[in-house]
């Protein structure tokens, strides 16, 4: 396998850090991302990340705001 450096910010390094799951490479972690925005969809993305408690209230928010709604026909 060939190796690249690459210049990135200390931000998006800090990013991409908070990203890495338990014995992950950086470049794990850029492939994981880059596969999940060419080729999957949002339930794909969503099913490929870690529990999250934060992310499960806010997800949980947004589907009972979505059954409140109700759609006018016209």
């Amino acid at each position: 396998m060939g190796h690249k450096t690459i210049t990135i910010s200390d931000e998006a390094y800090e990013a991409l850090s908070r990203l890495k799951r338990d014995k992950e490479s950086f470049t794990d972690v850029i492939l994981r991302l880059t596969r999940n925005r060419i080729g999957g969809n949002l339930l794909d993305y969503v099913r490929s990340l870690e529990p999250d408690e934060e992310f499960s209230k806010i997800m949980e928010e947004v589907v009972l705001e979505r059954e409140r709604i109700s759609l006018r026909s016209t």
